[in-house]
């Protein structure tokens, strides 16, 4: 079993399509992808999938930006036996979609046209950050499905609120072990195999390497390096501008049909080597420190995301930010205000609008509203979006795992009274 891994593919959007292209994601989703196109509920192994539509802009020098469809999948199976399942299981969808888009074959391609011209448009993702690692859609959805099965069966024992807790716990595991539909709970949880392991291993390993290479080079060119970005900081403009009423009503209507929301912005890079260099660096070590660094489930202290990722547009003038989170939009933006302000300001700090920082990490969106308001101003609709357990937050999802735990393991001291009070 491998790591869960990201998929992302890009294409611009043929001229005079995007109207039509609109009306069809309107169709697949609103807000909830319903299946008829494309069901990514028969697809193996998905987390969450969404298809979003950039639209045409110009950047700081009036140069032409072309709008993209970008379809972005977190998997639990590599990028490429998705897709072949794909063009395989949902090809007419695909086309219906992709069908839109400049290149894509005419008439009436095969799976062999459909994957090809897929496969060129992946654009890899330069950060990305996954929950738990290891931890399956299938066995979320089995640890729910086996959390609704022990609570059914608490319910019609009420005998045993009063029991000691291995008592209790012996009855649940006797009760899980007599129902062949439940008995895999005994045992644990899949994890990734050795050849999984040795990669990521092997890519801390190479980070490592890089970062012990490039720390004399940077050392000396700090002193350089302040200067030139608190010279930056101090001549880059940051308008306060606001979205207009109807464009956050528009967004505000695709939010909130589940527990748990999608959320999609693109911004433009700041113009310069100096900022270019300096967002490749920052997402390049972002990514090694979600990838090895983070307890699993808790990104600094924000502990409701599920999937997030970082991906560069049109000759990385522009960066999307797409992730899967808990709750409202509103909740969200305080989690991260509150908790890791500064993980905020060191990314988005390199976009155009963005508050103004000092040092990279200072200031920026502690300006509370000034933030909220280059969020709302640079959010995509994402018209399609398609999540297998829609209904559970990450706590509920490590509480299931916790559960599944507790049958298997050695609960050794206040384990199991602890284990009992969690039902």
């Amino acid at each position: 079993m491998p790591y869960q891994s990201v998929l992302s593919v890009v294409a611009p959007v043929r001229d005079g399509a995007a109207d039509e292209l609109d009306r069809l994601l309107a169709e697949m989703g609103n807000g909830v992808a319903n299946g008829e196109v494309i069901d990514f509920g028969t697809l193996s192994g998905v987390h969450f999938a969404r298809i979003v539509v950039v639209p045409a802009d110009t950047d700081h020098r009036g140069r032409p930006l072309p709008a993209n469809i970008v379809y972005l999948a977190d998997l639990d199976l590599s990028p490429e036996e998705h897709l072949a399942e794909l063009v395989r299981l949902a090809g007419e969808g695909v086309d219906r979609v992709f069908g839109h888009c400049e290149g894509y074959p005419v008439g009436a391609p095969g799976e062999r046209e459909r994957l090809e011209w897929l496969r060129s448009r992946v654009a890899r993702a330069p950060a990305t950050y996954v929950n738990t690692r290891g931890r399956t859609r299938e066995q979320i959805v089995q640890e729910a499905e086996l959390r609704e099965a022990v609570s059914d069966f608490l319910d019609r024992r009420p005998d045993l609120r009063d029991r000691h807790p291995r008592a209790v716990r012996d009855a649940i595991r006797k009760f899980v072990g007599g129902e062949p539909r439940l008995r895999w709970a005994l045992e644990p949880a899949d994890r990734p195999g050795f050849a999984a392991r040795i990669r990521e291993w092997a890519h801390l390993a190479w980070v490592g390497l890089l970062v012990l290479i490039a720390l004399p080079f940077a050392l000396v060119a700090a002193p350089v390096y302040a200067l030139l970005l608190r010279r930056h900081e101090k001549r880059d403009p940051a308008p306060h501008i606001r979205a207009d009423e109807a464009t956050v009503l528009e967004l505000a209507a695709l939010e909130d049909h589940l527990p748990m929301n999608p959320f999609t912005a693109v911004g433009q890079v700041k113009p310069g080597p100096f900022r270019k260099v300096t967002i490749n660096v920052i997402l390049y070590l972002l990514n090694a420190v979600t990838r090895h660094l983070l307890k699993p489930g808790d990104l600094v202290g924000v502990k409701t995301i599920h999937f997030a990722r970082w991906l560069f547009l049109n000759d990385r003038r522009q960066v999307l930010f797409a992730s899967n989170y808990d709750g409202s939009l509103e909740s969200y933006m305080d989690d991260f205000i509150d908790k890791i302000s500064w993980g905020l300001n060191l990314v988005f700090t390199n976009g155009i609008g963005y508050p103004r920082t000092r040092w990279l990490i200072k200031d920026g969106c502690r300006d509370e509203l000034a933030f909220k308001d280059y969020l709302r101003l640079h959010q995509a609709p994402t018209l399609v979006w398609h999540s297998a357990y829609g209904r559970l937050s990450t706590a509920n999802v490590a509480a299931n795992e916790r559960l599944r735990k507790g049958l298997h393991s050695d609960l050794r001291g206040d384990g199991e009274r602890e284990w009992v009070q969690a039902l």
